[in-house]
C-alpha cells in the first residue's frame, strides 16, 4: 500500500517521497513468536455436530434427553433477542441444534 503511495506521490509531482511507517513492534517481540507457533489451521475450531452441542451422548435415556433440551432451550431462548449479534448468532445456532435432536430422539414437531 505504501509503495503505491509512493508511486502515487511521485506522478503527481510530490518533491519530498512518503515517509515510511516505523513498525511498532520489535522481531523477535512476544507476538511474533506467538503467531509464529500457532499455525492459522489450528485457530479455526471444526463445527461440532448438534449432540456434540447439546451434550446428549447415545447412552442417554429419553427422560433425560428430554430434560437436557428443555433446559437447553431455555437458556438460548433467552440469549436468541439479546442486542449483542455474536451472542444472538450462537443462540440460534444452538436453538436449531436443539430442534434437530428432538426431531431426532421424538419426531417431528
Amino acid at each position: 500500500m505504501f509503495k503505491i503511495l509512493k508511486s502515487l506521490s511521485k506522478s503527481l509531482g510530490g518533491s519530498k517521497p512518503a515517509a515510511e511507517p516505523k513498525p511498532t513492534a520489535k522481531e523477535g517481540s512476544l507476538l511474533d513468536k506467538v503467531n509464529k507457533a500457532a499455525p492459522i489451521a489450528a485457530k479455526v475450531e471444526p463445527s461440532k455436530s448438534p449432540e456434540e452441542l447439546c451434550g446428549i451422548t447415545p447412552k442417554m435415556p429419553k427422560d433425560e434427553i428430554k430434560a437436557q433440551l428443555k433446559m437447553l432451550f431455555r437458556r438460548y431462548n433467552r440469549s436468541a433477542s439479546s442486542l449483542d449479534a455474536k451472542l444472538r448468532g450462537e443462540a440460534d445456532q444452538m436453538i436449531d441444534a436443539i430442534v434437530q435432536m428432538r426431531e431426532k430422539h421424538f419426531g417431528e414437531i
